[in-house]
């Protein structure tokens, strides 16, 4: 048999699938999917979730008119052949690259990304709110709006908000519900799509509006009664009747990865004029078509560069331990002292590291899922019961759990412990990730503990101390990556709460550092010192409560303070600038420069360019303190703009 012509080279855009035969659309999903994994092994990036979705994306794309028919994906882990399907092609192996294409759907790359994603569950709120602007538009003809959400970002109570609030309010909205993992759902087969063509057909909805509209004219219990014979039927035929009863239409389940069942049901959808939101219940794989993806544990969810033959991640040289491996054996040193000790992760023990607490204690650890508003309330409701609870989220999604950390936390002076990975910037996954706000939004909590280890060592110590404060709570930030190389001990010691230390003593200059950005600040020292002006070096570690001797020595004895963090203005500089403003150090004739994450976003890229972008590294710290004292101007020595 001669080779196939390829068919991925004459699409360009979603239209042009339109026309393809279902043999077709197969063909281009089989080039889809190798593309995808070629990129990928260039890139790194989310490939499992990508390859689920493959057959899936073709089908949607060829039966819905996008991107007037709006298609959201939630999260966005899945979006690598969408965009390659969506014009961005010749851009995919620039994917989470300096300046080339998001690892996520992104609305100022392409009008076929309607909303941004990367956190998760959000698609329905979204997808509902464009579907009612649409009916209030009054849209001729109405667009289509399309949500496709895993498993996964089910488990948040957001999508069941949203779910509850589009049942109630009958616009009309599909839900695709990618099923990877959830296995809730009756055997998927033959059967199961001959029955989801039927429920989805145009002359069943019509036969089931007809029944509706014959029942309302009965008495209404009898009424009630027949309306919920046929949501339980048809649930149970199908496994349904949850989404049933939050108000939508369910069809379901069909085999996410076979055209023949895909692409009649979509168009059945599609064609659909029921004036109620539609939950199509797909099964997929995650990993399917990569046989190194399908066989590992996690299904090749986030890999970096890797060989597409024998599927072995290019893995780099061994350098010092990451900060999330370090915090996960403090804290394992810490429970084997501590019986109440607990962990808290919202689906991700793998990336907080606490998969190696549950090696050790697969008693003492709840995964939650992706429900940081739960998982927050679940860990105050230990701690009211004499539990030790750490409850450990990235920074970025700890922001979804703050009412729950002001009113069930904070307010309760309850001693949970909050360990916070992945603060600041973050490399390849850019602005979303970045956890560039905890510091400010955890100030004003009074009685809060807040900490900032500088070096891996230092987060030993720093877990410590969390685990020894029992009388309210506290948080501690550290950044992804790796250390610094410091010597570990086996268990860390507590620090006096609210005591910074001095590194280095200086008389001209004081740089008062809190977080990893320690190493810069010596750097700088070194340099100002050689440039004639002796300076100290100071390590917060605490930004509440705050070291305030420490911060009136340093301006009592400088002419200038700066201070430096990896987080958004509004954090430890404000807390530093506040005490010296009341204190009276400005009225003395201080210079004071607050160095912060500059007022922007910062996009994806290595994070030590992030860093020289954010101008937080060395050279900054010495053009800001030698304009402060006015022997040069800022803007003659580096070429970005002053903090």
């Amino acid at each position: 048999m001669p080779p196939k012509t390829p068919l991925l080279d004459r699409v360009t855009f979603p239209a042009d699938l339109r026309n393809f035969s279902t043999d077709q659309l197969k063909q281009v999903a089989d080039e889809l999917r190798a593309e995808t994994i070629d990129t990928v092994s260039v890139t790194g990036g989310h490939l499992g979730s990508s390859l689920g979705v493959v057959e899936l994306t073709v089908a949607i794309h060829a039966v819905f008119d996008t991107p007037r028919d709006r298609l959201i994906w939630d999260v966005g882990h899945q979006c690598y052949p969408h965009k390659i399907l969506t014009g961005r092609r010749a851009q995919i192996r620039t994917l989470r690259q300096p300046g080339g294409l998001s690892g996520f759907t992104r609305r100022s790359e392409s009008e076929y990304d309607p909303f941004g994603a990367a956190h998760s569950s959000t698609s329905i709120s979204a997808g509902l709110g464009m579907a009612v602007a649409r009916d209030l538009n009054k849209e001729e003809p109405p667009r289509n709006v399309i949500a496709v959400i895993g498993d996964g970002s089910m488990s948040a109570g957001m999508a069941y908000e949203a779910m509850n609030n589009a049942g109630a309010m009958k616009s009309r909205l599909i839900v695709v519900l990618n099923d990877n993992d959830m296995s809730i759902a009756p055997p998927v087969g033959a059967m199961s799509a001959y029955l989801s063509t039927l429920i989805s057909s145009h002359s069943f909805m019509s036969l089931r509006d007809f029944a509706a509209k014959m029942a309302k004219r009965f008495p209404r219990p009898i009424e009630r009664t027949a309306r919920k014979a046929e949501e339980y039927a048809r649930g149970i035929l199908t496994g349904g009747t949850l989404f049933e009863e939050l108000g939508f239409y369910y069809v379901g389940p069909i085999d996410g990865h076979n055209m023949e069942h895909l692409l009649p049901v979509l168009r059945n959808l599609r064609d659909s004029d029921a004036q109620a939101p539609l939950l199509l219940h797909v099964v997929t794989q995650k990993g399917k078509g990569y046989a190194p993806a399908e066989a590992a544990g996690d299904k090749y969810h986030g890999v970096s560069k890797f060989n597409v033959i024998t599927g072995e991640q290019k893995k780099a040289p061994p350098g010092p331990p990451t900060y999330t491996n370090v915090f996960a054996k403090a804290l394992v040193a810490e429970a084997e002292h501590n019986s109440k000790i607990v962990a808290v992760t919202a689906a991700m023990p793998g990336g907080t590291g606490l998969d190696k607490f549950a090696q050790k204690f697969p008693d003492r650890i709840f995964d939650v899922g992706i429900a940081e508003q739960h998982a927050v309330t679940f860990a105050a409701g230990m701690a009211t019961e004499g539990m030790a609870p750490f409850c450990a989220i990235y920074s970025t999604f700890l922001q979804r759990g703050y009412d729950q950390l002001v009113h069930d936390v904070v307010l309760q002076s309850l001693p949970v412990r909050f360990a916070m990975d992945r603060a600041g910037l973050v490399g390849a996954d850019g602005a979303t990730h970045a956890g560039a706000y905890d510091l400010c939004f955890l100030s004003p909590m009074p009685r809060m503990v807040i900490m900032a280890p500088s070096d891996e060592a230092e987060l030993m110590h720093c877990v410590a101390t969390a685990a020894a404060i029992d009388d309210r709570p506290s948080a501690f930030r550290y950044p992804r990556g790796e250390g610094v190389g410091v010597v570990l001990p086996d268990r860390g010691v507590p620090w006096e709460i609210g005591k910074g230390r001095i590194i280095r003593e200086g008389s001209k200059i004081a740089i008062l550092s809190l977080g990893t950005r320690l190493a810069e600040a010596l750097k700088a020292a070194d340099d100002l010192t050689a440039r004639g002006l002796p300076t100290s070096v100071a390590d917060a570690r605490f930004m509440k409560p705050l070291d305030t001797v420490l911060v009136d020595k340093l301006a009592r004895d400088h002419e200038v303070l700066i201070t430096i963090e990896e987080g958004a203005a509004g954090g430890f500089g404000a807390a530093v600038a506040h005490h010296l403003a009341w204190s009276g150090a400005f009225d003395k004739g201080l210079k004071f420069r607050p160095m912060t994450l500059p007022d922007r976003l910062i996009d994806h890229n290595a994070p030590s360019v992030q860093l020289d972008e954010a101008g937080l590294t060395a050279q900054y710290i010495v053009g800001h303190a030698m304009a402060a004292i006015g022997i040069q101007s800022f803007h003659n020595f580096a070429a970005v703009p002053a903090q």
